[in-house]
């Protein structure tokens, strides 16, 4: 019985980093989500550039920063050593996230194939409890965010880039910022807090109708 208990814990952290290093990837990987930006938003507008250039500014910054290439390029813009070292720190936490992903998914499925015994922890499946437990504390920290985005901000780049502030780009050596405002990061940070909570959700209920089932 512990035993299952511990495969069922082991499964619901599983679980919660799938989830979360999941939505985290979904503005990385896809890109079409950065280039529905560029009219609204008049992206490139100050710099005199194309959509075809702005997008791919965009690809080959992208294409460094999930490690697709070692050779850092903004397209035409010009950049300095200090913004792609930030660059470079960025890639670090993409292929760190993309990791995680890759191995808590595979760690899943083999647990899953090694035990096909179902486990419940407290009557529920582990997927509820990290559901429960990812979706309240993300719903809490979007709540805060939302009542002060520019703190907010400030704050993850305290904490994901310590004693760093090559991430205060001076547009003049650094152009490639003025396309990517901070309403673009806003809006990042909403799609990954929506599929957080969407498949936490989804969790939730498809657990709930299981036992109800039952």
């Amino acid at each position: 019985m512990r035993g299952n208990k511990f495969l069922g814990v082991i499964k619901a952290l599983l679980i919660a980093l799938i989830i979360l290093s999941g939505a985290i990837a979904l503005p990385v990987l896809f890109r079409p989500f950065f280039y529905w930006h560029i009219e609204p938003m008049e992206l490139g507008k100050d710099l005199g550039l194309t959509f075809n250039q702005i997008k791919t500014a965009y690809d080959h910054m992208m294409d460094f920063c999930t490690g697709r290439t070692d050779v850092f390029s903004v397209g035409v813009l010009p950049w300095s050593e200090s913004g792609m070292a930030h660059f470079a720190d960025v890639k670090q936490l993409f292929l760190l996230d993309l990791w995680v992903l890759v191995i808590a998914s595979a760690l899943l499925i083999l647990l899953c194939l090694v035990n096909r015994r179902k486990i419940l922890l407290a009557g529920h499946c582990p997927g509820f409890w990290s559901a429960v437990g990812l979706g309240a504390g993300f719903a809490l920290v979007g709540g805060l965010a939302a009542t002060d985005f520019d703190r907010a901000f400030t704050v993850f780049h305290s904490l994901f880039f310590p004693g760093k502030g090559n991430w205060l780009f001076d547009p003049n050596e650094d152009p490639i910022i003025l396309l990517l405002p901070q309403e673009f990061f806003r809006n990042c940070a909403l799609l990954i807090l929506s599929g957080i909570l969407l498949i936490c959700l989804i969790l939730i209920l498809w657990d709930l109708w299981h036992r109800k089932k039952c």
